[in-house]
């Protein structure tokens, strides 16, 4: 049995403009994250949504009541809240006898589930924990992955594709050293536990040009014990990841590039009269009197040959 899907059509010139901002774009911008409770949350976890929101700011939107939401049995919920909001990204956090201190990040596509992962948090330290300045506003952070593991399975792959979308903000062509405030350190151990660290970068005289770089621990730190995971299946990740016409390379013809990245390139010239070519005109390779006359001598012997022979 088909579902046939309602088609919105808008009535007046704002509502054209809202469906044409909700559209698929072809250069997207930052990622909006959406940060929720679940129908408990403990102490612990109301103060590290708190702690990644602040770090998130103004790409973060955070929902003040609690939800009564199993999201491994019924993702429904989350997903009307993406589609909502506007917001592909989300963190819900979540308190109970038989998963205590309990994080879920995910994501979403086409505002429905693409993947997500469920955390124990244990050895929590707050932003308000440390003394230390804190970052601007909206600041970049640098994402550091420590450790093979990352990309030994496709568990972890898939996690750290999640950390990147989710710390991740505007694409920058360049970066300046000034501009680098914010380090966030993702840390697996042998056991499999995250480390999750973070820093203020730090720069102090050195008595040369390179300023001497510190890390100074601000927070949030957080260990992390993957509970449980919902991975994309292989069409729907590949859907995901397509990227429009639009932004791809097109080809140039007759240009390549080799192994050590010069670019060489190929022109088709046709068929060329050196005789008649045009040279620098010189007084050297002037002609004198006598090859002219010698020149017209021969053009009228040839003429009047061709003449006779047109008679015969």
């Amino acid at each position: 049995m088909s579902v046939l899907k309602r088609v919105v059509k808008p009535t007046t010139r704002k509502g054209k403009k809202i469906l044409i901002k909700k559209e698929p774009q072809i250069i997207e911008g930052p990622k909006k994250t959406l940060f929720f409770k679940g129908r408990k949350c403990s102490e612990n976890i109301r103060r590290l949504l708190k702690d990644f929101y602040d770090l998130k700011k103004p790409d973060a939107l955070m929902l003040t009541k609690s939800n009564d939401i199993t999201i491994f049995e019924d993702v429904t919920p989350v997903e009307a809240f993406s589609r909502k909001h506007e917001t592909p990204l989300f963190l819900m956090g979540s308190h109970s006898k038989k998963r205590p201190d309990n994080l879920v990040a995910g994501r979403m596509f086409n505002y429905s589930l693409l993947d997500m992962f469920e955390f124990h948090v244990e050895n929590c330290q707050n932003l308000r924990d440390f003394s230390s300045n804190k970052i601007l506003l909206g600041m970049k952070p640098c994402l550091v992955f420590n450790g093979p593991k990352w990309d030994e399975t496709e568990e972890f792959k898939q996690l750290k594709s999640l950390f990147i979308d989710l710390f991740h903000r505007e694409e920058v062509d360049s970066i300046r050293l000034q501009g680098l405030e914010h380090v966030l350190s993702f840390t697996i151990t042998d056991t499999g536990k995250i480390l999750l660290r973070s820093y203020k970068v730090v720069l102090k005289k050195s008595g040369g040009r390179t300023p001497r770089v510190e890390l100074e621990n601000m927070g949030p730190n957080v260990d992390l014990t993957l509970r449980r995971s919902k991975l994309p299946s292989e069409d729907l990740m590949k859907e995901a990841c397509k990227k429009p016409k639009e932004l791809k390379a097109k080809p140039k013809k007759n240009i390549s590039t080799d192994g050590l990245g010069t670019t060489h390139g190929r022109i088709h010239v046709g068929k060329q009269e050196i005789n008649k070519l045009q040279t620098r005109k010189m007084k050297g390779l002037k002609k004198s009197a006598v090859e002219i006359m010698a020149k017209k001598m021969l053009e009228k012997k040839t003429s009047m040959k061709k003449n006779s022979k047109a008679e015969r």
